[in-house]
């Protein structure tokens, strides 16, 4: 009787290890979202709250993600953006939210017109693809 429950312990374990079979689910889901459209129609708006949709819908707990914003998207990080409130919110939901340098140069920003919560990359377009290159998913609102 002993060796029956050991084979049987042994074969849950088995398939334990095999992926779909865990007890809890503790894959993240890693998303980079690019944002580089004007803000024209509320467009950075629209996508905010979009991201605030889809974290609701899935779960925060499921996924984790980026923004980042270069080109005219780089106003949807600045202070005084109709986009301020949203992105504290979304920061406080886990989304990281990157400014590329660049950008900013071009637009005559600096980090003093960020919140706290906006970090800093050399440029936009290779944190994308290297953030492809890593797993994450790429979504373009």
């Amino acid at each position: 009787m002993q060796t029956s429950i050991k084979l049987i312990f042994l074969f849950i374990l088995s398939f334990s290890s095999l992926p779909g079979f865990t007890a809890t689910n503790t894959d993240i889901t890693k998303i980079v979202v690019q944002l580089t459209r004007s803000s024209e129609n509320f467009g950075h708006r629209k996508t905010f709250f979009q991201i605030d949709k889809v974290l609701s819908e899935i779960g925060e707990k499921n996924l984790k993600i980026v923004v980042v914003a270069y080109e005219d998207g780089i106003h949807a990080l600045t202070q005084n953006s109709r986009t301020s409130q949203m992105l504290t919110k979304l920061a406080n939901r886990g989304v990281t939210f990157k400014a590329c340098k660049i950008s900013m140069n071009a637009w005559n920003l600096t980090e003093d017109d960020f919140p706290l919560e906006v970090e800093f990359i050399p440029a936009g377009a290779p944190e994308i693809i290297r953030r492809q290159l890593a797993g994450d998913k790429y979504w373009k609102p």
